[in-house]
C-alpha cells in the first residue's frame, strides 16, 4: 500500500460486519480480518478516486451522490446501487425532518438557552405535580394526566 500504510478501518466495526455476515458456527481469524480491512481501504480509495474523477469530467469541486453511483457503474458494481439509492433517499429524508426542526427553533425567536431555561421550568414543574401527587397518595390517573401550566 506504500504511503497510506498508515489508513485503516476501525477493528471492532469490521469485526461487527463480519459477525454479521458469518454463520454462528464459523470463526474469522485475524489474518482475514486485516486482509477484509486492506481490501475495504483500497475499495474506497478506488471508488473515491474513480467519483473524483467524475466530478473533475463536469467540471465540479464537490463530489456528489451521482459521482459515485456513476463510479460504481463504471466499476460494474451495478448491483449495490439500488440499496445506495434507497440509502440516499432515507438520508435526504432525514435531513428534511432535521431542517423543519431547525427552522422550528429559529421560528421560535428564542436563544438555545433561553428554550433549555424553559424545559428546565417544565421538568420543575412536572416533577411538583408528580411529588404532590405521590405525597397526597393519588394514583395519577386520569384526573391529573394533560393537564399543565403554561409559562
Amino acid at each position: 500500500m506504500g504511503e497510506t500504510e498508515d489508513i485503516t478501518l476501525p477493528k471492532a466495526t469490521v469485526q461487527k460486519i463480519i459477525s454479521e455476515v458469518l454463520d454462528s458456527e464459523l470463526t474469522f481469524s485475524k489474518e482475514a480480518r486485516e486482509i477484509i480491512i486492506d481490501a475495504g481501504i483500497e475499495f474506497i480509495m478506488i471508488l473515491s478516486g474513480m467519483a473524483s474523477e467524475m466530478a473533475e469530467s463536469e467540471a465540479k469541486k464537490t463530489i456528489a451522490p451521482d459521482h459515485v453511483i456513476k463510479a460504481l457503474q463504471e466499476l460494474e458494481f451495478e448491483e449495490f446501487i439500488p440499496y445506495l439509492e434507497q440509502i440516499l433517499a432515507q438520508h435526504k429524508e432525514n435531513q428534511k425532518i432535521r431542517e423543519r426542526r431547525d427552522a422550528k427553533f429559529k421560528k421560535s425567536g428564542l436563544s438555545e438557552e433561553e428554550l433549555l431555561q424553559q424545559q428546565e421550568e417544565l421538568f420543575r414543574q412536572s416533577r411538583s405535580r408528580f411529588q404532590q401527587n405521590s405525597v397526597s397518595g393519588t394514583s395519577g390517573g386520569e384526573g391529573s394526566v394533560g393537564k399543565s401550566e403554561h409559562i
